[in-house]
């Protein structure tokens, strides 16, 4: 099942609804009207056993709106945390696993589908980088959960793009203090939130992001360095995770580029969906495009999985 937030001809506040091969469906009637669209889409989470049914109900035989006459809203607008892996793919000839880390990034960077990244009008940090993740949605509270109860504590799953303003090298702008990552517009999310039935194995699905057009990331993530059980471990040890927090599985950074003004870009996780957003730079600047630092997802070194089998 796939859960999206959604307007029609600029309603003040979006709705809950289910993307079906037949549209939109509203489901707002079948669900408890909460303040905001962030904790409406939490009490469907918490609620999802006994709305499930209803649910199933209205995707089969309720009128549904075509795709292209509503506009998809991110389907957590303002989630609690956005916990962020720190690398976390194996990539080129490496064969020691790094030591798992995560940072928080900013909740109120959150954009979704048509929307437009904004570079910030700073000239220190020297170039802005899309990062395509796999994002788990996480149903809590969720607190000290072992590996092999992880699927307890995962809702569904949707995309994310970690933007990233980085000086030197590829360091993140402010390291240390990773504000490079949380700029206003910086964590598109979206189209929707599929459930955990529509991905039974999150350790292989391809996630792909095309920057006009040019497909730049192309891997999947059976690469991670940490697994998705170990991140739900790892990241509950340290504090609770509650219903509509995040937590994004890193990416390959084989396939980074810059971001510049005027370009779309698409993420692509196969069954979540496919979005696209601007990117606007009221600077105007530029940056040269395609390879960066040796990454290019046209190279086919760039789509082959590294994970060692000892890693297996």
């Amino acid at each position: 099942m796939k859960l999206v937030l959604f307007e029609i001809g600029g309603a003040a506040e979006p709705r809950p609804g289910l993307l079906t091969e037949r549209g939109v469906v509203d489901v707002s009637g079948a669900v408890a009207k909460s303040y905001t669209p962030q904790l409406t889409m939490q009490g469907i989470i918490d609620g999802f056993d006994r709305l499930r049914g209803p649910f199933e109900k209205l995707a089969a035989e309720a009128e549904a709106v075509p795709l292209a006459s509503v506009r998809l809203r991110p389907p957590l607008p303002r989630p609690g945390k956005i916990l962020c892996c720190i690398a976390n793919y194996w990539e080129h000839a490496q064969r020691e696993a790094r030591a798992l880390n995560m940072f928080l990034k900013n909740p109120e960077a959150v954009v979704g589908p048509g929307d437009t990244i904004v570079l910030p009008e700073m000239t220190e940090p020297w170039i802005f980088m899309h990062e395509a993740e796999l994002a788990l949605v996480i149903k809590g509270p969720a607190k000290q959960v072992a590996q092999k109860d992880w699927r307890s504590a995962v809702f569904g799953y949707t995309c994310l793009i970690d933007v990233s303003a980085r000086g030197e090298g590829r360091r993140t702008w402010k390291a240390g203090s990773w504000l490079g990552k949380s700029f206003d517009t910086f964590a598109p999310i979206g189209p929707c939130i599929a459930t955990a039935d529509e991905i039974p194995e999150p350790n292989d699905v391809v996630v792909r992001f095309w920057n006009d057009g040019q497909l730049r990331h192309n891997y999947n993530t059976d690469d991670m360095e940490h697994r998705v059980p170990e991140l739900v471990e790892f990241a509950s040890t340290v504090m609770t995770l509650n219903s509509g927090d995040l937590i994004a599985c890193g990416t390959n950074h084989e396939g980074l580029g810059a971001l510049q003004n005027g370009e779309t870009v698409e993420i692509e996780i196969s069954p979540i969906g496919r979005m696209a957003l601007k990117v606007a730079d009221p600077l105007k600047r530029s940056w040269e495009r395609g390879v960066y630092m040796g990454a290019d997802s046209t190279n086919p070194e760039a789509v082959k999985r590294h994970r060692p089998q000892s890693a297996d």
